[in-house]
């Protein structure tokens, strides 16, 4: 993958698409998958999640739904219609119910964070250019629309449903980022008057600048407001940009490029915590006492550098998914690597903008309100022992040998299987996002089932993971093709409500509840960089696994809520490292394995 080489290029939109979108308009559209063909899918994807009398009643609200001329077939006629008018039937919906109208804090719910090599991040600059070579995925070309959605812009709060306002769409795109250090904000120039970017020695010659003026740490961190939830940020929102010189600021932060956090130094952490700490200090600042008040979470994207060389990102979730944010990672780390050959002009830069806040009684409070109080666990590991590698030489496909071992880990902790999700991309589709790889089945329920028991030769065992590895493939293949059952319902289920017939029972049953609870919410995000992605779960009794799998080693991050009993992120760590090693060793001890 691949990100401009001119990170900051300050080009509008409308200029880049008529040359780097044409490709946009040979996409196929997303399809309305077949109505039976999904029904018969979400049966088998319940089978091993719900008990034999609730899958009997599903069958029997399935059977009704699908009868000739009844309501799944007019629900299905008007997606289809949908699809028939618009570039993506689902894009507009799906921005809509999973993000803007979401209303828990964009923080730990919904927003990733980025864990990279210790001091990997250099301010430095590319040359001028607006290319992005399309990226290709089993051959074909894909959309690279949420690359142009990442820089300059930023989510805006409502009382009950957010808004994304994308800034470089404009004829006279941003030329600054900001910085905050010591909750104190600050507008960058990154271009000279004659409009070339400045070099690596002027922009840390600003920096130097702007960390001088900001020691003072006895500021309101008036950041920390947005990790409120939605509706109390809104109505937070609302009163503060009443002030004038207040809404200038807030407008400085909104249009800039990105935000560059310098962060003060966090607690001390061991070298096997480190990972771990650092990953919190991403999600969420590391709380109210640390540096959660040093962000402004409603940026699409923020880099984050700490005193102590910890560094990585955050990214607000609504207008891109993981893949673009980690190619620009990418990009960004190798383009440190290379020396500058620009000399800086002799002409010194007026000292960076400070931006004022003038803070009522009435935002002094929500600012106390919003201290943020510390409910996630996450652990950080590298598992050592293999990476891919392992899995290609026995010809399974890594991302499912993993998800596997995580049904595996999770079915030894809770005896029990659960929902899970397993994003996938869509972006073969014009302006797709993703949909869901359902990576719990009968098959990898009877692998599990399985694995520990003693009257079970490894043959059989071996021949169980085979079946299971190949049935998530399946999944997976049937997913970035569009054929996944998970969008196609939700759209089933929006198309009702915006025909304003009554609910169908198939979207008001245990069954579907149980489908949506998602215990372990996972994606594989690649990146060539040795970082990882961490998120928050989905759900209050769940857990968040992100991965990023090298060659002979894999990054994991688990998270979850210390308010909940029944979770430990570091004991379910522990046992998808001791499921890998189990799988490696059964597969080594089965002579046919290889073949």
């Amino acid at each position: 993958m691949a990100v401009p080489s001119k990170l900051l290029k300050p080009v509008s939109l409308t200029k880049v698409a008529s040359r780097y979108l044409i490709h946009q308009d040979s996409l196929p559209k997303l399809p309305v998958p077949e109505l039976r063909q999904t029904c018969q899918r979400y049966l088998a994807v319940l089978e091993p999640l719900v008990s034999d009398e609730e899958l009997e009643h599903t069958r029997t609200l399935v059977a009704d739904f699908m009868v000739p001329g009844g309501v799944g077939e007019r629900l299905q006629k008007g997606l289809e219609r949908r699809a028939r008018k618009m570039d993506n039937w689902l894009s507009d919906w799906w921005l809509q119910s999973a993000y803007l109208e979401f209303r828990m804090p964009v923080v730990v719910y919904s927003s990733p964070g980025v864990v990279l090599p210790r001091a990997e991040f250099q301010d430095r600059q590319g040359q001028m250019s607006g290319t992005l070579p399309v990226e290709y995925m089993v051959g074909k070309p894909l959309c690279m629309n949420q690359y142009y959605q990442i820089l300059s812009s930023c989510r805006i709060p409502g009382p009950k449903r957010d808004m994304v306002v994308n800034h470089s769409l404009g004829k006279a795109p941003p030329t600054h980022v900001t910085v905050v250090h010591n909750y104190q904000f600050f507008v960058l120039d990154v271009y000279n008057s004659d409009g070339t970017p400045l070099t690596v020695d002027q922009i840390y010659m600003q920096l130097e600048k702007i960390w001088n003026s900001s020691l003072q740490t006895n500021k309101e961190p008036i950041g920390i407001l947005t990790s409120q939830h939605r509706n109390t940020w809104g109505k937070a929102y609302a009163n503060l940009i009443k002030d004038k010189t207040n809404k200038e600021s807030v407008r400085a932060i909104q249009k800039s490029i990105f935000i560059v956090c310098l962060d003060a130094p966090m607690p001390r952490a061991s070298d096997e915590m480190y990972r771990s700490r650092v990953a919190v200090q991403m999600l969420h600042g590391g709380g109210s006492r640390w540096n959660s008040g040093n962000r402004w979470f409603d940026k699409t994207l923020q880099f984050i550098i700490g005193e102590d060389g910890s560094c990585g990102l955050i990214y607000e979730h609504a207008p891109a998914e993981g893949p673009p944010i980690m190619s620009l990672v990418d990009h960004v780390v190798e383009y440190t690597k290379k020396s500058e050959m620009v000399r800086s002009p002799m002409i010194p830069l007026p000292m960076p903008q400070k931006l004022r806040f003038n803070i009522t009684p009435e935002t002094k409070k929500d600012i106390e309100k919003a201290k943020l109080v510390q409910d996630l666990e996450m652990k950080v590991i590298v598992f050592s022992h293999f990476g891919k590698n392992v899995p290609k030489s026995y010809k399974m496909s890594p991302d499912a040998f993993i998800q596997i071992a995580l049904q595996l880990a999770y079915f030894r902790m809770y005896h029990v299987c659960c929902s899970t999700y397993e994003s996938a991309s869509l972006r073969m589709f014009r302006l797709g996002r993703t949909d869901t790889i359902r990576s719990t089945s009968m098959d990898s329920l009877r692998f599990a089932q399985a694995m520990d028991d003693p009257t079970k030769t490894s043959v059989e065992k071996v021949a169980l993971l085979q079946k299971a590895v190949n049935a998530h493939r399946v999944y997976t293949d049937m997913a970035i093709r569009g054929q996944a059952i998970d969008r196609h319902l939700l759209g089933l289920k929006l198309q009702a409500i915006e025909d304003l017939t009554s609910m169908p029972e198939i979207f008001m049953d245990t069954s579907y509840a149980v489908a949506l609870h998602y215990s372990l919410s996972t994606s594989q995000v690649s990146a060539k960089t040795d970082c990882v992605m961490c998120y928050g779960p989905v759900v209050p009794d769940g857990y968040g696994v992100c991965y990023n799998s090298m060659q002979e080693h894999i990054n994991f991050s688990v998270s979850a809520f210390n308010s909940c009993a029944e979770t430990n992120a570091a004991k379910l760590a522990r046992g998808l490292e001791e499921a890998l090693l189990d799988m490696r060793a059964l597969l080594e001890q089965t002579p046919k394995a290889k073949l």
